[in-house]
């Protein structure tokens, strides 16, 4: 059986200015990056703006196990079986981070044959936006230093320095560092740390940003310390608003590839959805749906998390109004949140499945509540039986949610065309009524219970004192309006990622507050949750290799 990367590098790519073409755009509408990567220009996007709306869609999946549940690559499959049907489908994504690349998650420009090409340009460097994040992230906190250091004019606080460097790797050793030694010249010795790139404030608001102007007001009002008299000090205050634009230029346009069978795509901004807001830009969201009848688009994790940002932040903040969501699940990882152990996934289990599917029936749930009709699409694996199949898909029914079985992985976009009908007939015959869950004037602590209560199914929230006086704090700032991004495990509807399935009776542990007044939010830090990950004990770095011809082997 061919790997991933071995199907990528087996398919016949087209020249990406023949897939723009194919959109409606020429040549000169591109920033060529070689011949299968493009950028498109501001100008373009301007050009385009009053073009008709296509239908959003939004893919999203249950809570995330070892099993696997293929939501990148159900979307990418979805929309080739579109565009093979006569649709004009195009899908926005996110770029992948370098961190789980290199660790064990793995890449995340889809798998089988339902992948976007170039593959391992995409995995890696790509057009070196997230390099160029940051150096922007990482400007700010030398400018910020450098201020402290030529005579704190600014009368920052040094232990109330909020804004930390960046690395799009996993690096735990970096989590919590002392910065300034070695004496006067060095700088002013204090705590400091790195977060990893993609959970910077720089990549929210590249990814939020709908202009380059737009783009330079979020940047100068991002806050990243406060003064001994207890007030923020932003970009802006430390004069760098103009050079972090700058080094943003060109990582601002969204970037086009293409799927194994051309389908385009754009592929832009990387933020997690576990620690950040997860979805891709606004302006390559409004590019799928301005070139294209059917936006295809992804947020990260669980519907939990990358879901409910995707239409409590995302929509709100760009105006948008989703279509449906197809909601990805597979029976193996039903069967983990069932009780099962990984080992024991090949084989029938349906009491397993019957306690797993309560994950999944929280989640239809929880779409139903934003007004959204959906479909469920059962990501298949060979293992998989007839008597699973049809408990899940009665249970599903029951809800009022249709469901397609999903071959893409396997079969590409033939493997996909029920999932398409599916899809098209609950667009013909349901109107979206989506709202946010909640409103902006609540608190914020009500907010946050509103997410905790109606979202994961929690019975309240537990602000530590660090996150009480930072509830004060922003409040009397006048930042309650602001809509919360909650970072919190990706694994388990709850804080505690060893609650598994639909966990009740618990409460999620707020700890801390984190103003992220650039991209418009405030980021509520729950359980135990590290905007910096460690790598495992056996890393997919391990296995990654390139011979004297320039193949790579062992990504992905």
């Amino acid at each position: 059986m061919l790997t991933d990367v071995e199907i990528a590098q087996s398919c016949e790519m087209e020249p990406i200015k023949d897939v723009a073409k194919r959109l409606g755009l020429s040549e000169d509408d591109l920033e060529l990056y070689g011949k299968y990567k493009a950028k498109v220009s501001l100008e373009t996007i301007q050009k385009v703006k009053d073009n008709p709306n296509g239908k959003l869609i939004l893919v999203t999946a249950i809570n995330p196990t070892p099993a696997g549940e293929g939501k990148t690559t159900t979307m990418i499959g979805l929309s080739q079986a579109l565009n093979k049907m006569g649709k004009k489908s195009v899908v926005a994504m996110r770029e992948p981070s370098l961190g789980p690349c290199f660790g064990i998650k793995g890449g995340a420009a889809g798998g089988g044959y339902a992948q976007v090409v170039p593959m391992e340009d995409i995995n890696l460097h790509f057009t070196g936006d997230i390099h160029a994040i940051t150096t922007a992230n990482n400007l700010i906190a030398a400018m910020l230093d450098n201020s402290i250091q030529q005579g704190n004019p600014l009368d920052i606080d040094t232990r109330q320095i909020v804004w930390k460097r960046c690395v799009d790797l996993n690096d735990r050793a970096l989590r919590h560092i002392v910065v300034g030694l070695g004496g006067k010249a060095n700088g002013v010795p204090r705590e400091d740390g790195f977060d990893i790139s993609v959970a910077s404030e720089v990549m929210a608001i590249l990814c939020l940003a709908t202009s380059l102007t737009d783009l330079k007001q979020r940047a100068a009002r991002m806050i990243v310390a406060y003064n001994h008299a207890g007030e923020p000090v932003t970009v802006d205050d430390i004069h760098a608003t103009g050079a972090v634009t700058l080094l943003l230029k060109d990582a601002i346009k969204p970037n086009l590839v293409q799927t194994l069978d051309h389908t385009p795509v754009f592929v832009h901004g990387g933020p997690f959805a576990n620690i950040a807001h997860g979805c891709n830009s606004v302006m390559a969201t409004d590019l799928a749906m301005k070139l294209g009848d059917y936006a295809i688009t992804e947020a990260g994790f669980g519907a939990d998390l990358g879901a409910e940002k995707f239409l409590d932040i995302k929509c709100r903040q760009a105006n948008l109004k989703p279509d449906a969501v197809v909601l990805v699940a597979t029976i193996r990882a039903l069967k983990m949140h069932g009780g099962l152990n990984k080992k024991e996934l090949d084989h029938e289990d349906l009491d397993a499945l019957s306690k797993g599917v309560e994950n999944l029936k929280k989640h239809i749930e929880n779409i139903h509540k934003f007004g959204l009709p959906l479909v469920v699409a059962i990501n298949a694996f060979p293992t998989d039986t007839q008597e699973e199949l049809a408990l899940l898909k009665k249970t599903c029914e029951e809800m009022g949610a249709q469901v397609a079985i999903s071959e893409v992985w396997a079969k590409g976009a033939d493997g996909g065309m029920e999932l398409a009908e599916k899809l098209l007939n609950v667009l013909e015959t349901k109107e979206s009524h989506y709202h946010p869950i909640y409103e902006l004037e609540a608190p914020i602590d009500a907010k946050i219970e509103t997410i905790v209560k109606e979202i994961y199914g929690g019975d309240g929230v537990i602000f530590t004192k660090r996150a009480k006086n930072k509830l004060k704090k922003l409040t009397a700032q006048g930042l309650g309006n602001l809509p919360v991004c909650v970072a919190k495990t990706q694994y388990s509807l709850s804080d505690d990622a060893s609650l598994l399935g639909r966990p009740t009776g618990f409460k999620v542990t707020v700890n801390d507050l984190i103003p992220n007044t650039g991209a418009g939010f405030i980021v509520a830090i729950a359980g135990s949750i590290m905007r910096m990950p460690g790598l495992p004990k056996v890393p997919a770095a391990d296995h990654m290799d390139i011979d004297e011809d320039g193949k790579i082997v062992g990504l992905f």
